[in-house]
Formats: C-alpha cells, structure tokens, sequence
C-alpha cells in the first residue's frame, strides 16, 4: 500500500535521525552499539516529592526497604540497555547513599529510580498509534513514588516495574550478561519491546521474522507464520486494539493496488473480467456512497495509467483475497490481518510479499483465541462483525534482535534497512534530498 510505504518512510526517519545523529561520522555501515542521551543529573520533581511529604523515607525507613534499594545498584548498571546511559552513574550515587544511610541519602535514591522508570516509560520512535490508549506517558516523580510507598512489597515492585515484561527481559539480561555496549539493533529492539504489557492479552506481529505471537501476561501461548510487506509496500510500526473479527469479509481494494492488478487486467479481458473475480466497481468506499456503477462507464486505461482512479471492492467466497476472516483495527494505513486462500506462500522462509497487509497462516486459531471458547459460530453472512468482549492491543513491530539458544543473541535479517547505521544515514540522506 502506498500509504504503508509512506508511513514506512517516515516511520524509518524518525528512527534513524536520532540513532544516526549519535554515531560517529567514521562509523562503518555495519549495525554499531547505540549511544544513548544520558537522562537530566537532578529531577526537580524528587524535591518537591520531599518538600511536600516531610520526613518520607522511601528506601532507608525499615529494613525491607533498604533491602529492595540494595537491589537498584544492579538494575542502574545493565541500565544503559534501558535507555539510560547514566544509569552507572547513578548505581554509584544510591551505592553511596545506601552506604551513607542518612535520611538525606532518601532523596538521592528516590531520585536515581525517578531517572530510572522515566526512561522506560519514554516515547517511542517510529511507532504509529492508532489507539492513544496505548501511548506511552512519561510518569511524574509524584506518581513513581506514590506508587513505590504504597506497594504492598518494595522488592517485588521494582522487579515488575524492571523487568517490563518477559520478552524484554529475557533480551536485556543476555544482552547485558554479554557486556558491552549496547548494540544499536538491541537497542532499537528493547525500545520496541517496552509497548508490550505485561499483563493481560495481547498479539505482536514481529515483522522481521513474519510471524505473529499470541501473549497472555507477557508470554508467548501460541503463534503462526505471517506474510507480511515487502520493501515496496512496508508493514508499518505502529499499536493499536482489536475489538471485532470479521467473517466474510469483502474486500475494499485501495485504490493503488486496484491500478496495478486490476485495471491492467480490464484493459487486456474486458469488463467480464470483474464478474468472474467476483469484483464491483463503487462510487465511493464507505457509507452511503458505497453503490456500485457501471464498470463500462470507468476509463480502465487511465486507471492504468495512474490519471484516473477507481473503487474496487471483491466480495465474500472462495476467491476472496481476506478468505474467510479479517482481523481489523484503527491505523492511518489503512492495514489488517487477514486469511488468504494462498496458502502455499506460508512454506517460504522469506515471506516479505504483501502490500503492506498481514495474511495469517491459522487465522481461525486467531478468532478462537480472541472470541474465546463461548465465541459465536459464523452465520455465513457477508461482513460479519463479531466483537471482541475486550479489545485486545496489537503491536506491528520490528524485532531484529531476540534472546538465542545459549544466551547469545540472535539477529534477524532487517528487510527494511531499519537498524543499521548505513541504512540510518541513507534515509536521512534520501529525506534531505527529498525536501
């Protein structure tokens, strides 16, 4: 799809402007370790914390607490695969304020775990959000604190808050056991991870490897081979719910694809064509304007020609490109998982095909997943909507690095030139052009 490539673009500059910008300029065009912007030395927001809770002892008031301090300088080491360069830095200062024990060394505590969970909680680059749900919010050192004087343990509040959930984890803690700095592809991958909840349901089509992972609680419970968009026609990063699944569905060909294999198509085998492939020519796609027309009255070959354009819908049956089921959600790329009636596609390793759109090889372990096992069966009508009963996050995503056997890690092939410095720099070179 046009507008996935479009998205893909600037998807990919926004990325790589920031990444690109922290390499040296003599770096190779091999992916390099990632240099992260170190977080503010002081957080305002910690003193005021202290000056309106008079005599608040977060970490040395009891000895549980001190207890989960003792584990902050840990968490603050490996913190650079976080986001936070200055997190040994800041290991050093609760170190010495744990050492120290005065009720003033409170604050300088407090303060390094403010920089701490702030950076896990930072914006993410290139993500396209359908659902502003599910954005991330920088918290205010007010509500970081609140909420680590009112948990029931300490401890096992700053291991859930850490750890941000089982994928992330198992990727930064071998990672970080390797040493080093940060690869730019673990880096990149990390800050991806960190969308992902911890709790509850929810589905990452992991782009690089064309397969979609089905979580509950941060655990991968099942998963199937995707086809996801080629170089051409990107899968967008972006978030966002499912609410509905849709059974026989109709296709709405965009109008970009309906140009390229459909026009030519008409041209070459006339109207006769669409009725075979089961195709209606519409005035508008939506509402009421949703009627079909005359085909005869379409000038096909300036359809063809990219100086006319048309609205093309396939409707529900064998032939249909959605197959029995499509699975969509609010985006401004207007992309969705779907069945297809090609399943021979999926015994590809390479499965970087589509326009933009994800075809699922088990779409129908998706919608039982989703409706659970009270679902309803489908009536067999066209564009039947059936709701989720709560809508399930979704994360289009690029994994180029992902915890191996060994604990050693392994990378995938990054189709789109998205974490690689060379790749970085020929964006932002092509973008600069283009402007």
């Amino acid at each position: 799809m046009i507008q996935s490539a479009r998205l893909w673009l600037a998807a990919t500059v926004a990325v790589a402007a920031p990444l690109a910008a922290q390499s040296p300029a003599s770096v190779a065009d091999a992916p390099q370790s990632a240099t992260i912007t170190p977080a503010p030395a002081v957080d305002l927001g910690v003193a005021a914390y202290y000056a309106s809770h008079p005599g608040t002892q977060v970490w040395l008031g009891t000895p549980e607490a001190r207890a989960a301090a003792a584990k902050l300088p840990d968490i603050l080491n490996r913190a650079p695969f976080d986001g936070l360069a200055a997190g040994p830095e800041l290991a050093t200062k609760v170190d010495a304020a744990l050492a120290s024990g005065l009720p003033a060394d409170d604050q300088a505590i407090s303060d390094a775990w403010v920089q701490y969970v702030r950076a896990l909680k930072a914006p993410v680059e290139g993500v396209s959000y359908g659902d502003e749900e599910l954005v991330p919010v920088k918290p205010s050192a007010e509500a970081i604190l609140d909420a680590a004087t009112r948990a029931p343990s300490l401890s096992a509040h700053i291991d859930e808050i850490s750890s941000v959930n089982p994928l992330y984890a198992a990727l930064r803690d071998d990672a970080a056991k390797a040493g080093g700095i940060p690869d730019l592809r673990v880096r990149a991958t990390l800050n991806r991870l960190r969308l992902v909840p911890a709790k509850g349901r929810a589905i990452i089509v992991d782009i690089p490897a064309a397969k979609l992972m089905m979580l509950e609680d941060g655990k991968v419970v099942d998963s199937m081979k995707v086809i996801v968009g080629k170089k051409t026609g990107a899968t967008p990063i972006l978030a966002s719910t499912i609410h509905y699944v849709t059974f026989n569905p109709v296709w709405h060909i965009p109008p970009d694809i309906a140009r390229v294999r459909v026009a030519p198509v008409v041209v070459k085998r006339g109207v006769g064509y669409l009725t075979l492939a089961r195709y209606q020519t519409v005035e508008k796609f939506g509402g009421e304007k949703e009627v079909p027309i005359d085909p005869t009255t379409v000038d096909w070959k300036a359809v063809a020609a990219g100086k006319a354009e048309v609205f093309v819908r396939q409707l529900s049956g064998p032939q249909n490109m959605m197959g029995k089921v499509k699975f969509g959600f609010v985006n401004d790329s207007g992309v969705f998982l779907h069945d297809t009636p090609d399943k021979k596609l999926f015994a590809r390793d390479r499965r970087y095909l589509s326009h933009g759109c994800i075809r699922l090889e088990r779409p129908q372990a998706l919608a039982a997943w989703l409706l659970g096992p009270n679902g309803p069966e489908p009536s067999g009508e066209p564009e039947e909507l059936v709701r989720v009963d709560k809508g399930v996050p979704i994360y289009l995503t690029y994994l180029t690095a992902q915890p191996g056997d060994g604990g050693e890690i392994a990378y995938a092939e990054d189709i789109y030139g998205l974490d690689t410095v060379g790749a970085a720099k020929a964006v932002m070179a092509t973008a600069a052009t283009a402007q």
